[in-house]
């Protein structure tokens, strides 16, 4: 007789704050990584000139390049300070998850969104 062998996945890890830290990371790396290239194409442009540079700078006066320019300092910012966050806990002394340390990365993103959102005025 064969038995036939039932694995089942286990969830429980998923719904632990490092998944949460690991897909914020990962997501803001990939949207990060994706506005380069058009960030390239855009400076590209001044190549053929200050007035075809000009014409594309004009699209950023739209308030949905706005809230891009948010999102793009925020997503940065998120990146940077959850890396760190990574960098400390793979290097330092510290061992284990430290949720402060998670949520200090989301907050001082916010923080530092809402500092661009303040100054950039």
């Amino acid at each position: 007789m064969s038995q036939k062998s039932t694995r089942q996945l286990d969830f429980r890890g998923r719904a632990h704050w490092s998944y949460f830290a690991y897909y914020l990371h990962r997501i803001s790396g990939l949207l990060l990584a994706c506005f380069l290239p058009l960030h390239f194409f855009l400076l590209s442009r001044a190549l053929n000139g200050e007035a075809e540079l000009a014409s594309y700078l004009k699209l950023t006066d739209f308030p949905i390049f706005k809230f891009g320019e948010w999102a793009l300092v925020t997503l940065l910012a998120l990146h940077l300070i959850g890396g760190t966050r990574l960098l400390v806990i793979e290097f330092g002394v510290w061992k284990g998850l430290r949720k402060a340390w998670i949520q200090m990365a989301v907050l001082g993103s916010l923080v530092c969104g809402g500092l661009f959102l303040i100054l950039s005025r």
